[in-house]
């Protein structure tokens, strides 16, 4: 992995000691060996599961992968915040925090379809510094740092990610989570509209939709209706590649219900197209 740079940063993104942002990234990898040898343990096998209060689902795996992560993290830096999807958020005033979604997709890997993953990402003063997409079924690893660029370690070793230089909707490959949800939420009145505009539209969701978006095999993923810890390591994924990401007002924020994120050169034209009644 070189030191060599991703997003722009003109505009005044704050960026750690790059020792320090290495020294969280070589945890995070080592966090999410420990999280796939938990979630291959479970997979396919007759994992206990719950539903939650909000009515989503949660096994076994979910709760000992974030357990195994916090666990780790507070050994290492105990002054350190958590915001994690099972069991909430710790030192949530603290200046640097780190967010925990144990199994993105759970729905996927209750029913034994491969494309779920690990999230790990780490904030400083509000700003995502590094973050990891661990997909332990595919042998996938996504992973970015605030200057170092965006990189995936598979099969075939390891290389640099860039997005798409598409910057015709026509000829755009557009990903979505649900189209139900984003429709019944109302914040992307457009969606079909936009979809329609498209060249082709595939329901590529969860990290599975952000990850190609960073690798460049498609345009835009949009979806609502998530939580910060979803959000985190997408949104410094697809800016190392070279690309852009925030709500559907144009925000750029990991706590919004609605996110969009693109190759940067249909940006604004899709956030255009899916306010538009």
């Amino acid at each position: 992995m070189g030191d060599t740079h991703g997003a722009d940063w003109s505009a005044g993104r704050r960026r750690a000691d790059v020792a320090q942002l290495r020294e969280w990234l070589e945890f995070g990898l080592a966090a999410c060996d420990a999280a796939d040898a938990i979630a291959m343990a479970h997979f396919r096998r007759d994992v206990a599961v719950e539903r939650k209060p909000d009515r989503t689902y949660v096994t076994a795996a979910d709760q000992a992968i974030e357990r195994e992560i916090r666990d780790r993290i507070a050994a290492v830096y105990p002054a350190h915040g958590l915001v994690g999807e099972e069991y909430g958020t710790e030192g949530d005033r603290a200046p640097i925090r780190w967010y925990i979604d144990p199994i993105d997709a759970t729905h996927n890997f209750m029913r034994g379809v491969p494309l779920f993953g690990t999230l790990l990402a780490v904030e400083q003063d509000g700003e995502v510094q590094v973050g990891l997409i661990s997909a332990p079924a595919l042998r996938e690893r996504w992973f970015a740092w605030r200057g170092g660029g965006a990189w995936n370690r598979g099969l075939d070793g390891e290389r640099r990610l860039h997005v798409s230089g598409i910057a015709a909707l026509e000829d755009a490959q557009l990903l979505y989570g649900s189209g139900r949800e984003n429709v019944a939420s109302g914040l992307m009145p457009g969606f079909d509209a936009l979809l329609s505009a498209a060249w082709r539209e595939r329901g590529f969701g969860d990290f599975w939709g952000y990850a190609l978006v960073a690798e460049g095999a498609a345009e835009a993923m949009l979806e609502t209706g998530m939580s910060s810890y979803d959000l985190a390591a997408p949104q410094v994924l697809i800016e190392e590649a070279g690309g852009m990401v925030s709500d559907v007002k144009g925000d750029r924020r990991i706590d919004a219900p609605s996110f969009v994120g693109s190759n940067g050169l249909l940006h604004e034209e899709l956030l255009r197209r899916l306010r538009r009644p």
